[in-house]
């Protein structure tokens, strides 16, 4: 066969429909019985978290595509008009089994738990007396009704915010007017009555709506959600200062393209239709739901009753098995190259590292890159207190995070502020790698200390994120991350790496070359295999390769979390490549890549997927694992992952996914299994002195759970 054939539309799968597939994973998660109630609800909110950072950002993208009569078909072969409307077909089934979960699952399983949520028909005169106070005292004060007529234009509906739509008569009976009302996003979503039931705050505020408008009479109302564009719009290249260009971007987003209108089933036609019309919302991107909007305020129930019972327990990160017994992190680490698998490991010594680093007076200079960080990050801290002492700090905080963006930019000046040498990131580049240099005067020499990793410098998704961590104090990649920190900060020639790669130079060739390699093993009669562990797969570049790998007789398994272009099991194309996709309690994030290489193992980690963004545009990071003790982890690691029985789909040549054939099989969730393999090295340690050295982090905070993080 020849090698160009195997870029032909019905070897890939469309990128669009794949991630909403990766969805319906999520919410499969949320109608499994085998879930705790409230770890179901929590999925049931990810899959619409999910759905709307998908529709401000590839469904506008699309939009605007189709705007600009761009017609160019994608590797699948779909023009953007038959992307959208595939989308549009997909998703309103996907919609109407959210629904379908929220009213015949979680409602009836929560109110045999005592939670009873009514509706204004279930109210008694008590309720109605205590919530006209309710109205009058606190609710009141914070609306502000708006009406459209010919003095009064339509408003600015922001974006994801909850709204009542309205059709008002005056006392004269003239043609009605349309208003709007915008629930309050600063007020609990949840009410609760006298009796110990609830309500929903939207349900309240339709009681009293005559009062926001008296002498009008209320003809009909229904509430409304939309979803805009989300996607920054500026010209890098005419950008002369990337920060302020970023900040007045982010305005665009809450003012961006309409691109979705919810309601409810039972809303009245002619609002509808007024709405669409205002909005130029089409059918398609209309969606009317069996209940109320945005149901994600289910999770939230936990917060109001005592539901612990119906939760799964947190979890608890443990000391890393590399640094039990440690005292001195830097002794440690010139000692042997260290490794921690977040957040069945704490995060807590790479904090410790930054903070240790920020007081110690043989430090000289820190250097580091950040991405996504925290509300209230540590590292951010550590850092400011670093260069208050004297040292030299150089981070290079990206300030193109995507819904990010604000919060780095914040960081980024208060890093000003405290003397460090800040870069705005790159113009035409996101920098993505996740690396930190404290240089140190040892007794015998100055030493670089490097930490890489798969994963973001953020205390919080960290225990929520799998990823794995690597300290190191090895004269070579010290001597990469030198360079490549000074590519970033200055100019010059692309650093020539001794152990790593990165993109956007590098990347894609140092892949290639080891897929090669491994083909070339595999024509010769030799064992090849590859294993690949990331979020996404989406690089027509690297599918072909792995098709000529496949072809070549490599064996190939994929473990893609999200998004996967590639068909699997293809006679003479894929036959020898098997994807599987585990979503489970928390968020499998980690890149790991091993190749086979006759007998001669290499294992890799980056924070690249194997996409054209983190391939071509992006600063990415490859890093070998050399030592052999970790080497072995890792590839245990890579194993467990394969036998995963609870947790893990497999893909067939359609894109379909299906649970994994346990029968003959131990039942293997492999998310337990490291956390019982993290907490069971600590408890087989005996020397309880680690305890005072890196305790475990807390348990983690509700933060938003972003599926397609990165």
């Amino acid at each position: 066969m020849a090698v160009n054939s195997f870029r032909e539309p019905q070897y890939f799968i469309s990128r669009e429909l794949s991630w909403l597939e990766f969805n319906q994973r999520v919410l499969d998660e949320a109608r499994d019985p085998k879930n705790p109630l409230m770890e179901r609800a929590k999925f049931l909110a990810i899959t619409l978290s999910n759905l709307d950072e998908f529709f401000m950002v590839r469904v506008a993208g699309i939009k605007d595509q189709i705007q600009a009569e761009y017609d160019k078909p994608d590797p699948a072969g779909l023009t953007p008009k038959q992307q959208k409307k595939r989308i549009g077909e997909r998703a309103h089934i996907m919609m109407e089994e959210v629904y379908n979960i929220y009213n015949r699952i979680l409602i009836p399983q929560l109110k045999k738990e005592g939670f009873h949520l009514v509706g204004a028909e279930d109210l008694t005169p008590e309720d109605h007396e205590y919530l006209q106070e309710l109205f009058e005292t606190e609710l009141y004060p914070v609306l502000t009704p708006m009406a459209v007529d010919p003095s009064r234009p339509f408003p600015l509906i922001l974006n994801k915010s909850l709204n009542i739509a309205l059709f008002v008569e005056d006392a004269n009976g003239e043609e009605p007017h349309f208003a709007t009302v915008q629930v309050p996003g600063v007020l609990p979503r949840l009410v609760s009555l006298p009796e110990g039931s609830y309500i929903l705050l939207e349900d309240v505020l339709k009681l009293f709506l005559g009062q926001l408008f008296p002498n009008q009479k209320i003809l009909s109302s229904a509430c409304y959600r939309i979803t805009r564009s989300g996607d920054l719009n500026f010209q890098e290249e005419d950008a002369h200062d990337l920060l302020k260009e970023i900040e007045k971007s982010l305005k665009q987003r809450k003012r961006g393209q309409a691109v979705r209108l919810e309601m409810g089933k039972d809303a009245d036609e002619a609002l509808v239709r007024y709405l669409m019309k205002a909005l130029e919302i089409r059918e398609r991107d209309l969606f009317l739901h069996d209940g109320p909007m945005d149901v994600s305020f289910i999770s939230k129930v936990g917060k109001v009753l005592p539901l612990g019972h119906l939760q799964k327990e947190d979890i608890v990160p443990q000391t890393p098995m590399d640094l039990l017994g440690v005292t001195d992190l830097f002794a440690a680490i010139r000692e042997h190259d260290i490794l921690m698998h977040h957040p069945y490991e704490t995060f807590q010594p790479v904090v410790s590292f930054m903070q240790q680093a920020a007081e110690d007076p043989n430090v000289l200079a820190i250097k580091q890159t950040l991405y996504r960080v925290s509300g209230n990050s540590p590292i951010v801290h550590a850092l400011e207190k670093a260069a208050e002492n004297g040292k030299q700090v150089t981070v290079l905080v990206e300030v193109k995070a995507r819904f990010d963006e604000e919060n780095n930019i914040q960081w980024a000046k208060k890093l000003e502020q405290a003397g460090c040498h800040v870069i705005y990131g790159l113009v035409g580049l996101k920098t993505h790698c996740k690396v930190t240099i404290v240089v140190r005067r040892d007794e015998d020499r100055i030493r670089r200390y490097v930490h890489m990793s798969t994963g973001n410098y953020n205390d919080v998704t960290a225990r929520l994120y799998t990823d794995i961590g690597y300290f190191t104090a090895k004269e070579p990649f010290g001597a990469d991350a030198s360079a490549l920190f000074n590519s970033l900060t200055g100019y010059g020639d692309p650093p020539a790496f001794r152990k790593v790669a990165a993109a956007p130079l590098g990347l894609r060739k140092k892949f290639n070359a080891l897929i090669e390699r491994e083909m070339e093993h595999a024509k010769a009669g030799r064992e090849a295999r590859i294993i690949a562990k990331m979020n996404s797969l989406l690089d027509p570049g690297i599918i072909e390769k792995l098709y000529e790998a496949s072809s070549a007789g490599v064996k190939i398994d994929l473990i893609v979390r999200g998004i996967c272009a590639l068909r699997p099991g293809i006679p003479g194309v894929s036959e020898n490549i098997r994807v599987r996709s585990i979503v489970g309690w928390l968020l499998e994030h980690s890149r790991i890549f091993y190749f086979y290489n006759d007998g001669h193992e290499e294992y890799y980690l980056a924070s690249a997927d194997w996409m054209s963004r983190n391939l071509d545009r992006r600063v990415e990071l490859l890093f070998p694992i050399e030592d052999e003790r970790l080497m072995q982890r890792i590839g245990d690691m890579l194993q467990v992952f394969l036998n995963d029985t609870q947790k893990a789909k497999v893909m067939d040549r359609d894109g379909n996914y299906v649970k994994v054939d346990g029968r003959g099989k131990q039942a293997l969730n492999c998310q337990e299994f490291f956390y019982g393999e993290a907490i069971a090295a600590v408890q087989n340690y005996d020397d309880g002195k680690i305890h005072k050295t890196f305790q475990p982090l807390s348990a983690p905070e509700e933060v938003e759970y972003k599926k397609q993080e990165e």
